[in-house]
């Protein structure tokens, strides 16, 4: 038996895979499945994408979560070859080592011996026309390797991430301040080294996009390839489902900016709802709730459902999504599949950001002030049919431009 991080073949050829189809290796820093959670959900409909237009994909991967092992046999219907790579809890220890070598504490927390030798076989060994790496760290497997490097490389950043750190340090108490504000550095400065040696660097918005330039990122090469949405599979449900009063949060709940965003909500906004509308109740809907968000289920009107099979039925039974960002970067998934949901959606403009409908038709925005975004949540949950008209506008708005295909069209041509 090959072990993890060794080339292998999937066996019988995927019937995507047409004889001669070209060969492309792509590196995600965690496993693209299931499609559940921001970096996930983009990563896996690029690898679908090309395996739907004939590209052989060679796949390499880290998973941080021993769960998510499992589910490497659902992405092998898509690949040529695929490995993944363990990525344990004390692999954050040696981060450190990214301020002495001039990488990133992020870089050297995904650096992998094992799968480096599975990216430097699969260049060796195979006629590789094309790369792609997702997110900044996995740049480094194509920086570091001995061989000759492919003839068109993309590097997909999605967002500015030494932004996000620079964020976090503005809200966070000594010494960790220091800790983020060395990492926004460090890895803004790596961000800007790697993006010269990739064709093309992409970005999920226009705003992130003209920020990376901004900042020194390679101008010329910027790219802007936004989000979808699985519009067969988030539909929307039957307008009986729907509670009067209850709102819903999906995301990952070991998330900072999601973290931040319930905290603020369930305690700043939740209860100036209750006063004028009592039943009004909110369920926070994701996996590995940490202890901040746990407590939030002792308020009145709060649950906190930790990780589930599916979110659809708890975003069916909500008569308003929101989206109470104050820490966010690029395009919210979770705005997007409540729209596709055709539910009306309550967002920071923060959270708004990057999603291309028009703000009090397709969804609601209000600032991250409790007053202000109470009334205007409060102006939806009394008016049922207020909020069904947004939701069937969100609908019609993601049907417009929102599927994966159509976003993604643009990767064609810059594949070469």
């Amino acid at each position: 038996m090959l072990r993890e991080g060794t080339l292998r073949s999937t066996g019988d050829t995927p019937t995507v895979h047409p004889g001669g189809a070209r060969e492309i290796l792509v590196l995600c820093h965690r496993i693209p499945y299931p499609p559940h959670k921001g970096d996930k959900i983009r990563s896996f409909h690029l690898v679908r994408h090309l395996a739907e237009r004939g590209w052989r994909i060679h796949l390499g991967m880290l998973a941080d979560d021993p769960g998510d092992l499992i589910h490497r046999e659902a992405l092998r219907p898509y690949c040529a070859s695929l490995a993944v790579q363990r990525m344990p809890w004390w692999r954050r220890l040696r981060s450190p080592l990214g301020a002495i070598r001039g990488t990133s504490f992020s870089v050297e927390c995904f650096r992998d011996g094992s799968l480096q030798d599975y990216v430097d076989t699969v260049l060796a060994s195979r006629p590789i026309e094309a790369a792609l790496a997702v997110s900044a760290p996995m740049a480094e497997y194509l920086r570091a390797t001995p061989g000759p490097l492919p003839p068109r490389m993309l590097l997909d950043l999605v967002d500015v991430d030494s932004e996000k750190w620079r964020a976090y340090a503005g809200r966070t108490a000594w010494p960790l301040n220091r800790v983020y504000a060395l990492e926004a550095r460090l890895l803004g400065r790596y961000e800007r080294l790697v993006s010269e040696m990739f064709q093309i660097t992409l970005l999920v918005t226009e705003a992130e996009s003209s920020l990376f330039r901004r900042i020194g990122g390679a101008k010329d090469k910027v790219r802007t390839l936004s989000n979808g949405v699985d519009l067969e599979y988030f539909v929307p449900p039957d307008p009986a489902a729907r509670v009067r009063g209850r709102t819903v949060f999906c995301g990952a709940m070991d998330y900072r900016p999601n973290i931040d965003a319930m905290v603020w909500f369930a305690t700043a906004v939740l209860p100036r709802l209750r006063r004028r509308l009592p039943e009004t109740t909110l369920t926070i809907v994701g996996a590995n709730p940490t202890p901040p968000v746990r407590a939030l289920a002792a308020l009145p009107g709060v649950r906190v459902t930790g990780g589930v099979g599916d979110v659809r039925p708890y975003v069916a039974e909500a008569a308003l999504s929101v989206a109470p960002m104050r820490l966010a970067r690029g395009v919210q998934n979770k705005v997007l599949e409540a729209m596709a949901m055709g539910k009306a959606v309550l967002a920071t403009p923060q959270a708004f950001e990057g999603i291309e409908a028009v703000a009090g038709q397709d969804l609601a925005v209000a600032p991250d002030d409790p007053e202000a975004f109470a009334a205007a949540a409060l102006k939806l949950l009394l008016s049922p049919e207020a909020a069904a008209s947004m939701g069937a506008c969100a609908r019609r708005r993601v049907e417009q431009g929102y599927s994966w295909s159509a976003r993604l069209a643009p990767l064609e041509n810059m594949l070469g």
